[in-house]
């Protein structure tokens, strides 16, 4: 007898749905499973086998053939589990085959029937409720992270006896639980943070448009303080911003059992060691990497020269872009990653040049071979490269408190909602995501600023995507200041946020004798 089910494998962040046909026929005892899955999926027989017997029904001795369709879409992880058992049930009449109908299935079975939760469970919500499925059948655990999209009856399951009884309506299907609630980040506040006047307004600036920051400085200044502050000034997740992070940490498999959506912005901190593919994404079934997983939040690279330098090199499109592709044999998968990245790096090796009250050892070659690390082009992505300089014994002692972290996100919300409302008609979500159009519409400067920027231009050298960069850090300090028109303070601001572009921060061009010139 053949019984079918219906199930969801995972591509990307994505559910495709995959239909679990179980096909028991007379022969030799055997137990099969077709339609490219990986090491998991051979061994969920051994599992099923177990887990039915363990429930008190019967694993018949016969031929059992299990197809994972389509065939050319690899599938991995046990999610399948579940579907095959109620599957072989009804493909051997000890289940109606007619109550499978409009069902989605996925959970990992343990060996006594349990069902254990499994990853990317909001994903194949969505995908429920795109194909109009009358339930989705979940382990327990991810039951309160399905029924946060809404549409099909989600179905929490805890073991296999209860999925049998609830299909066959022996057992009302209970509701899930309440979710649970994530801590929010109000352990820290920015007004820990003293002096450093210069730096919060950058992160301030830098909030309100979505754009890059270096902070640059030397040991102590506070930098990685600054850095682990920034969510905490960002506006809330909107609804659909709540649903593409959550999703995304589902399928990485970071969503805590019994959460809902998440609803802080995601803060990501990799280890200057951390690999490419831990970076950006990987694997022979790609998953997202720390880009995609601080997708609408803050990526933060501490001692941004003691990375690889290809590990660096690989942020250079994703920076630009929001997402990022990876392409394997297999498929090709694009992980969503639009984030803020904020990096922090010494002056030097020993982190005391500039410093008037420490002296730097370091030569100048050591200097430029520590800079060196960070390429030109990577560094021109960043809109605000900032000098956090050490602080002073006053500033520890007795400084003040700054502004809190809520009153400085509501002054970010209120920036956001200006940007929201200038870039309605558009898919521009903030100031730096802004293209050459939207540059040309929204940044005309008055003949004070744009003298402003070309004598900036002259004298720093500045390249046309630092132009560009310049441009949309005004626009963003006009917001913050509810001005409609950049003004020439507002521009000469944005300059002083490019300190590497500054003479005193790079080295002197070598100039060429006029005898070399060629005839």
């Amino acid at each position: 007898m053949l019984a079918r089910v219906q199930s969801a494998a995972l591509v990307g962040v994505d559910a495709v749905p995959v239909d679990v046909e179980v096909d028991v026929s007379p022969g030799l005892p055997a137990f099969t499973i077709a339609g490219l899955g990986d090491a998991s999926e051979q061994d969920a027989k051994e599992r099923v086998r177990a887990a039915v017997k363990n429930s008190h029904r019967d694993v018949p001795a016969r031929r059992i053939l299990v197809n994972l369709a389509p065939a050319d879409i690899r599938k991995e992880g046990a999610g399948f589990d579940l579907a095959i058992a109620v599957g072989l049930l009804a493909a051997t009449g000890q289940l109606p085959p007619a109550a499978l109908a409009g069902a989605v299935i996925v959970g990992e079975l343990a060996l006594d029937g349990r069902v254990r939760p499994t990853r990317g469970v909001l994903a194949v919500a969505l995908l429920a409720r795109a194909s109009h499925a009358r339930c989705v059948l979940v382990p327990e655990e991810n039951a309160a992270e399905a029924a946060a999209v809404g549409g099909p009856a989600v179905v929490p399951i805890a073991s296999l006896a209860e999925a049998t009884q609830v299909l066959q309506g022996m057992q009302p299907a209970r509701a899930p639980s309440p979710p649970a609630v994530v801590q929010s980040r109000d352990d820290v506040d920015m007004a820990e943070v003293k002096g450093q006047a210069h730096a919060k307004r950058a992160l301030l600036v830098a909030a309100a448009g979505g754009h890059h920051v270096l902070l640059i400085g030397p040991p102590g200044g506070g930098k990685t303080m600054l850095a682990r502050r920034m969510p905490t000034i960002l506006p809330p997740l909107s609804d659909e911003e709540a649903l593409e992070v959550t999703k995304i940490h589902s399928v990485a498999g970071l969503v805590p059992p019994g959460t809902g959506l998440l609803c802080t912005r995601p803060f990501r901190a990799p280890h200057h060691s951390a690999s490419r593919n831990a970076l950006v994404g990987g694997g022979s079934m790609p998953r997202p990497g720390e880009i995609s997983l601080a997708h609408h939040g803050v990526l933060f690279l501490d001692e941004l020269p003691e990375f690889h330098r290809d590990v660096l090199e690989v942020l250079r499109q994703p920076v630009e872009e929001g997402t990022i592709t990876i392409a394997r044999v297999q498929t090709t998968v694009v992980f969503p990653a639009g984030f803020m990245l904020v990096a922090a790096m010494n002056p030097c090796p020993c982190g005391h040049f500039g410093d008037p009250h420490r002296l730097c050892t370091c030569t100048p070659p050591q200097r430029d071979r520590y800079r060196g690390r960070i390429s030109g082009p990577l560094l021109d992505r960043f809109d605000l490269h900032v000098e956090v300089p050490r602080l002073s014994p006053a500033d520890i002692v007795a400084a003040p408190a700054g502004e809190s972290s809520g009153t400085l996100r509501a002054r970010v919300a209120a920036a956001r909602a200006r940007q929201r409302e200038r870039f309605a008609r558009t898919r521009v979500g903030s100031n730096a995501r802004m293209g050459g159009r939207h540059l040309r519409r929204f940044c005309v400067l008055g003949d004070a600023a744009a003298a402003l920027l070309r004598d900036a231009l002259e004298r720093l050298y500045l390249s046309a995507r630092a132009y560009d960069r310049v441009l949309r850090v005004a626009r963003t300090i006009a917001d913050l200041d509810d001005a409609e028109q950049i003004r020439t303070a507002h521009v000469a601001e944005a300059i002083q946020y490019r300190a590497l572009d500054r003479p005193a921060a790079r080295p002197p061009v070598p100039q060429m004798p006029a005898s070399a010139g060629v005839p």
